[in-house]
């Protein structure tokens, strides 16, 4: 009976340390898959750089948030003619402009400027006037942006205009 007892004794001790090591292993093996794909995610992140900021020629890949200005009425947006005088088709749309705080002379303390604001309209409707009605096409709505965001930032100073956003958008 003793020998027995001194067999079950010598055997507990085998059997937990596999188990201790499995434990400590797979603690192991979560670690350095945490520790992977934390830096994987820490290298894209800080590699990457945003496409409105690489079109304007910026060298890093940081930028100032954008001060947002809706044009028009803030409720209705804009509304104009489009595809020249005698087509009929009238545009109504939200748009949004995101703007380069750093530009002080369109932004000041956060606000757009009056003068800026005038230039930012005038340059939109000229703009959307001028535009043929086969351009308004949900497909080139992207082209569309680039396009008033390339007209603005000419009227403006280039690097003004971070991007464009259209929040409602009817042709009729």
């Amino acid at each position: 009976m003793a020998e027995e007892k001194e067999e079950q004794a010598a055997e507990q001790p085998k059997q937990k340390s596999p188990m201790i090591m499995m434990v400590v292993v797979v603690v192991v093996a979560v670690l350095v898959a945490v520790a992977a794909a934390g830096g994987i995610s820490y290298y894209i992140f800080s590699q990457a750089e945003s496409p409105s900021h690489a079109e304007d020629g910026g060298g890093s890949s940081h930028r100032d948030p954008g001060v947002f200005y809706k044009l028009g009425d803030p409720k209705e947006g804009i509304l104009v003619n489009v595809g020249g005088g005698r087509s009929g088709k009238f545009l109504k749309a939200g748009i949004v402009l995101e703007l380069n705080p750093g530009k002080s002379e369109n932004v000041t303390d956060g606000k757009v400027g009056s003068v800026a604001e005038t230039k930012i309209l005038d340059t939109t409707m000229q703009f959307l006037r001028a535009a043929p009605l086969e351009e308004f096409d949900a497909a080139k709505q992207d082209a569309l942006k680039k396009q008033l965001k390339d007209a603005l930032n000419d009227r403006l100073g280039q690097g003004s205009v971070y991007d464009v956003y259209i929040t409602s958008f009817l042709l009729q």
